[in-house]
Formats: C-alpha cells, structure tokens, sequence
C-alpha cells in the first residue's frame, strides 16, 4: 500500500491500495493498521465505521464537528464521488486551503481525513457508496453541517472544483467563487469555535 501526503492539507493521507486483478475481478487491502501506524495514524482510534449510499448528484457536507473535530478514514467502496476537504485548523499551516479528490471504487483509496477539517463529496455514479471510519461516536449536537445552518449558502460541486453559492429565496444562484467560498469558511469557523 502506498501512502501519499496531501500537501494542500496538512496531516491528510491518501492510501493507495495495489489491487491484484485477475479474471474473476479483483482483490486489495483496504485497511492495514501497520501502515497506519507506520504513517503516525492510531489505528485503533477509529470506534465507528459507517457506510452511506448516494444518489447520482447528492452532495453531502461539507461536515465538521465542532471542539476537537473528528478524524476520519475515507473511501468510495462503490461508484464515485468527488471528495473535498477544507483546512479548517486555525494553528495549521495549511489552514483554509482545501483540496478535491476523486475517490472511485475501482481504486479503492482511502483518504486520511485529520480532526479539525471539512469533508463533503458528490456522488458522480448512481449510487455511490461511502465508507467511514472515523475516531469518535457520532453526537448530532456536536456536528456542524452548512447546508442546513446557514440560511442561503449552499457548497456544490461544479466540474471538478468547488463552487459557493448564495442563493435568493427563490432557489436561483445570486454569486459563487472563491468570495463565497471565503464566506462560508468563516462561517464554519465560527459555529465551530474556531474563527
């Protein structure tokens, strides 16, 4: 398994599995707690591991949590999705840079997402499969999820970059881009005692 740093995100990891293909199909390692280990990763702190299944077009997150955030290990297990994550870690170096990916099941990577970041995809296939783990118990109270706090801005991904979108009462796009995108950072920094 490889491991490559992601260098727009300090501490984020992608695991690049080497499948061994035949004609029945394929086989990989998706977990290897002595790589995690190897790569400073606490392979048993990951206590939940969760799945979610999408629809062509659905965006999920951007998701944090607020106080220590939550680390996460994720991967596309079925179809596509375009994977985002945000530095929202104010001591960081890379703090507010974020970075996309394209996670895919015929690959099987798995991104490294360090406690204190943003996450979000959308599902490019119907259906896309999403798996998770991640280093603390699920608390509804304790999550942070902009399309639902914050009255009119939206994330969405447009191609393959990340787009902001205020929009009117009516649903139709008022402005996008990077000035959107700064909003809603702040934004997120404050609802998660950060900013």
């Amino acid at each position: 398994m490889d491991v490559r740093p992601v260098p727009r995100i300090a501490g984020a990891l992608l695991f690049i599995p080497a499948p061994h293909v035949d004609e029945r199909g394929f086989f990989c390692r998706t977990f290897d707690a002595d790589v995690l280990r190897e790569a400073g990763i606490d392979d048993a702190a990951f206590v939940q591991h969760s799945l979610s299944r999408s629809a062509l077009g659905v965006v999920r997150g951007l998701h944090v949590r607020r106080g220590d955030g939550e680390a996460k290990l994720v991967r596309c297990s079925y179809g596509a999705v375009f994977d985002v994550v945000v530095d929202l870690r104010a001591d960081s170096p890379t703090y507010r840079n974020w970075e996309s990916f394209e996670l895919r099941d015929d690959e099987q990577a798995s991104l490294y997402v360090p406690a204190g970041c943003a996450h979000g995809f959308q599902a490019l296939t119907d259906p896309a499969d999403v798996s998770y783990g991640i280093d603390r118990a699920h608390d509804r109270n304790s999550c942070v999820i902009p399309a639902q706090a914050m009255a009119g801005m939206h994330a969405l991904i447009v191609g393959s970059e990340l787009q902001v979108f205020a929009h009117s009462k009516h649903g139709l796009p008022l402005s996008h881009g990077e000035g959107c995108a700064r909003v809603l950072i702040e934004f997120l920094e404050r609802r998660c005692g950060r900013g």
